[in-house]
């Protein structure tokens, strides 16, 4: 028998039914839970949405619980709670933070009848040769976990619950099996894209969201977050996200 993990206070998935024919999915980012995302997650639901907000295998418990999982994991929960709206909505939106962008990026090539979506601070390209050389050493000498890197908020107030370590396996599938795959589809995609970024970025690099906007298929709005940090969607402008990400969804699905 493997290991029980408990769920962090306010790291649950979290789902909402209206009558309504449109739902959005949303998508929390590495390991981050659904508590950064339920914010967006709410916004939607408050405009009549119907939501899926997973929780990714591995997150928001403890990092122990996240060393066993990897992309083809976090991809298929993606995919789990994309057919669960689908069976009860006939237009769907996707926003996702971070890992979450990607994941977005994943789902809408899996299905490119998605009406728009959302990236805010996406990761989209892999990490350098010799970082991905650095880590795998890292692995080989025994190391399994580093620092974390959650939280990186300029409001004080604010704390993202995510992990205080990062799992090194898990980066490097993240890396290799999601952003490596992903990079080449851009092109390929073609639903709108409103893209979310903040200038001040010390997780994932702002050029990696000015790479998307240059390789997309399909039209890009942007919006940039100038008094925010990574995890926007709990700092300064986390109020606009939610007005941007809603207004967006409204004008995509009754395009």
């Amino acid at each position: 028998m493997g290991m029980t993990f408990s769920i962090m206070p306010g790291a649950d998935a979290w789902s909402h039914s209206t009558t309504a024919t449109h739902g959005a999915l949303v998508i929390h980012g590495f390991t981050g839970n659904p508590a950064s995302m339920r914010g967006v997650a709410e916004a939607f639901a408050g405009a009549g949405y119907n939501v899926e907000l997973p929780r990714l295998p591995g997150h928001g418990t403890a990092v122990e619980d996240m060393l066993t999982t990897s992309w083809s994991d976090w991809s298929g929960e993606v995919a789990a709670a994309y057919q669960r709206l689908a069976a009860r909505c006939s237009t769907i939106v996707v926003a996702g933070l971070s890992m979450g962008g990607l994941l977005t990026l994943w789902i809408a090539g899996q299905h490119p009848d998605i009406a728009g979506i959302v990236c805010i601070n996406p990761v989209t390209q892999p990490q350098a040769p010799d970082v991905v050389t650095m880590l795998q050493g890292m692995i080989d000498a025994g190391t399994e976990v580093i620092p974390g890197i959650g939280s990186d908020i300029a409001d004080p107030s604010s704390k993202e619950k995510a992990y205080d370590g990062t799992p090194i396996r898990c980066l490097l599938s993240l890396i290799n099996d999601g952003a490596a795959t992903m990079e080449p589809t851009y092109p390929s995609l073609k639903m709108p894209l409103m893209l979310m970024s903040s200038p001040q970025d010390h997780v994932v690099d702002p050029a990696q969201g000015d790479y998307l906007a240059a390789n997309y298929g399909g039209t890009v709005e942007r919006v940039m977050l100038e008094r925010s940090y990574h995890v926007a969607t709990q700092d300064y402008d986390k109020e606009l996200i939610f007005a941007e990400a809603v207004a967006f969804a409204n004008r995509v699905i009754s395009a």
